[in-house]
């Protein structure tokens, strides 16, 4: 593992849920970007129970080239679950994800690997959110009450792009299954004294579908965001 300071190691990884158009796209931009960035890396596709072709993409991609690696759920097990799985599975130290949607640019980890250097986890922000307005709501409301609540200054806690040192993980335990993950890494993790930085990044438009928020969706992680109250609160 180890690497040097300028070319660290790599994990990265995207969970996949029926994301059958862009699922190669991503796998293989990944590949070109962290051969640049780093001195070894793999790219690992969490495929979360998809239906349609992600798995047969997945396993194609796997079998062409040695650095691309595929963790399968048989049924769909939800977000949390495919991070979990995703920080479990990595192998280096840096682990480095965002969504198998591709309303982020891979390059874009150029600007993150600069601040790790002086910190364990950085979270990005989308500079221009491309959401619909409904899902900007949704999102300013969880952001306010994350601040509001347990008082986590991050502004956009669920953006999917974020980059850690992986002895964060080695340290804290997830309980989450739902969209609650990346605001119960964030959490654990400055409970357990590891500092936090933010920078800006490219959002685009989803190319095709819609956002998968649904109301039983945020009924599930507002429930999960009480256990954590109580758990950060016990502890």
């Amino acid at each position: 593992m180890g690497g040097s300071i300028d070319k660290p190691t790599i994990s990265f990884f995207f969970p996949a849920c029926n994301e059958e158009e862009t699922v190669e796209e991503l796998a293989r931009r990944a590949d070109l970007v962290l051969r640049d960035l780093a001195s070894e890396h793999e790219v690992i596709i969490v495929d979360d129970g998809s239906t349609d072709r992600t798995p047969e993409i997945a396993d194609a991609l796997a079998r062409e080239n040695r650095r691309i690696r595929v963790v399968r759920h048989p049924k769909n097990q939800g977000y949390g679950i495919a991070l979990r799985s995703g920080f479990a599975a990595a192998r280096y130290d840096l682990i480095f994800y965002t969504d198998g949607d591709l309303q982020f640019d891979v390059a874009d980890l150029s600007k993150l690997l600069p601040l790790i250097r002086e910190a364990d986890i950085v979270s990005a922000y989308k500079i221009r959110r491309m959401d619909g307005w409904e899902r900007r709501v949704v999102s300013w409301v969880y952001n306010m009450s994350l601040k509001l609540f347990f008082g986590l200054p991050i502004r956009d806690v669920n953006c999917g792009f974020k980059l850690y040192r992986r002895e964060v993980f080695d340290r804290i335990t997830l309980r989450s299954t739902r969209g609650l993950i990346d605001a119960e890494v964030l959490l654990k993790a400055r409970r357990a004294g590891f500092r936090i930085v933010q920078v800006g990044v490219t959002h685009f438009r989803r190319r095709s579908g819609g956002s998968r928020y649904r109301i039983r969706e945020i009924v599930r992680t507002m429930t999960q965001m009480v256990g954590l109250w109580r758990e950060l609160r016990r502890s």
